[in-house]
């Protein structure tokens, strides 16, 4: 006689604000529950061990690397992935979150595939830390990996939108260029 498999943990969590109730694998990763069993792409599979950050999701508000962590571990909790991170600020101020239009003002976007986890992050800094330093957003981006755009940009995006969250000015990008004089 052959014993059967114990069936697959239930459990609810919130995600991206609206609670879930889902089964999974003891041991599968919250990465692989969001993309393969909620059809969210947008938290993306890197490394598969924590050195990437491109999974990066936020758990009860705190960034965490979601291909480290065992998806039954989120009952009870809240999860917010990029697609949650966009629409829950659309609906509050009819606009994408000011981290997202910071990185698209400032030329932070290279081929997208850091971009999810880099935004997550730093919305979490800028909940935490409404006028970090550069030196406090490469503290809190260090756990993320980029391969395109070199960083500057990237730091540059983050100060950018804790300037407009604080209803500052925000500096210009290092690269856009000043109107010049016409000489007569």
């Amino acid at each position: 006689m052959t014993s059967r498999p114990a069936p697959d943990p239930v459990f609810a969590f919130e995600l991206n604000g609206e609670t879930v109730t889902v089964s999974a694998p003891a041991h599968h990763t919250l990465l692989e529950l969001l993309r393969y069993r909620q059809g969210l792409t947008g938290t993306k599979q890197g490394c598969d061990k924590g050195d990437c950050g491109a999974c990066t999701v936020l758990l009860d508000g705190s960034p965490v690397l979601s291909c480290l962590t065992l998806a039954v571990t989120v009952a009870g909790r809240a999860v917010t992935t990029i697609e949650g991170l966009g629409a829950e600020h659309r609906r509050a101020e009819g606009r994408p979150h000011p981290v997202q239009e910071a990185f698209d003002r400032s030329g932070a976007l290279q081929c997208g595939f850091c971009q999810p986890g880099m935004l997550l992050s730093s919305a979490a800094l800028l909940r935490k830390n409404p006028s970090p330093t550069a030196d406090e957003v490469r503290a809190a981006l260090s756990g993320n990996l980029c391969r395109c755009t070199g960083y500057a940009q990237i730091i540059e995006a983050v100060l950018r939108a804790a300037a407009v969250e604080r209803g500052e000015d925000p500096p210009a990008p290092a690269w856009s260029i000043e109107p010049r004089d016409e000489e007569p």
